[in-house]
Order: structure tokens, then sequence, then C-alpha cells
């Protein structure tokens, strides 16, 4: 079997920032998935839970009500692994492209007075949220981010070799 993009990061190596995961053909269009780190990965605390839950209603919020990228927006959402999230878009652009967009959905927590959706009716586990965390995170990334701006490894991923037997078959440790 195929390892999937996401798993061929050497998460080791990687830094929070902002990268391509995967572009994929659809139509006669592009989508791209972006991987939103803010935490590395097996070195730093991940984000508490609820506070995830939080920046994935407000930064989604954002992102689909921004004026000129609400039509690219396809997905936002939170990573299994409590370090980032994915952001997937209509397109193809690279990650300095989207920095402003990113940047500006971040900074849009810090404006929040309350966790849009964190109701019974729109959320599916709408107790589970925690709006001071989100802004303390969101605070960190921003500043992260703005710090890092000419820094290119906040924009290309580090790739991990894998063995290849003879065979031409790919060797993945589990």
């Amino acid at each position: 079997m195929d390892l999937i993009a996401s798993f061929s990061v050497d998460h080791t190596a990687i830094v929070a920032g902002i990268f391509v995961s995967r572009k994929d053909a659809v139509g006669n269009g592009i989508v791209t998935t972006y991987d939103i780190r803010l935490k590395r990965p097996n070195k730093e605390p991940v984000i508490d839970v609820a506070a995830m839950h939080s920046l994935e209603h407000i930064v989604a919020t954002t992102l689909r009500n921004d004026p000129v990228w609400k039509d690219e927006i396809v997905y936002w959402g939170p990573m299994g692994c409590l370090t980032g999230f994915y952001l997937i878009l209509k397109k193809d652009r690279s990650p300095r492209e989207i920095y402003d967009l990113v940047l500006n959905a971040f900074k849009s927590v810090n404006d929040a007075k309350e966790v849009p959706g964190a109701t019974p009716v729109s959320c599916g586990n709408y107790t589970m949220h925690d709006l001071k965390k989100a802004k303390k995170y969101a605070a960190e990334f921003v500043a992260y981010l703005e710090k890092n701006a000419d820094n290119p490894e906040i924009f290309e991923y580090p790739k991990t070799d894998r063995l290849v037997t003879d065979k031409g078959q790919g060797f993945y440790d589990s």
C-alpha cells in the first residue's frame, strides 16, 4: 500500500508553519490541501483539545466569511495528532500566497467574544470549548508567523527518505 502524503513528511524535522500537503486534480481544476502546523510534532505539547475545537470553529467561520477567499475555501479542520489543522482550497497556491489569509484568520481569534456555533443545535460537542486557551494558542502562532515570515523553513516540508528494495518496493517502518 502506498504511504499517504502526510505520512511521508519527516515529523521529527517539521516546524510550525504553512505547508502544501497535497494537490489533487478535481474536474478542470486543482484542490490543494495545506498543513497549518502550530506545534512541532513529538517535541512540543499538543494543543488542548477544547482549545483546538474552539480554534476550529473560529478560524473556519473567519475563513468562510473572508470576502476575498470565501469562494476558495473547501475545508478547515483539526489534525488528529492535535498539532495543527488542514486547510483545503480550490486552486493551486503556494504557502507564501496564503500566508496573510492564515495570519489574519488566527489574528481574528483574539477579537472573538464567543465561539461561533457552540450551541447544542450547531455543534456535536458544544460544551467542549475553551476560548481563553484558543486565544493563547492563536496569539503564539501569530507571533511565530510574524517573526518567521522570511524563513523558508516555515513554508517547505521536510521529506523523509525511504529505503527502496532492489525490486523498487518502498520500505516503511511502523
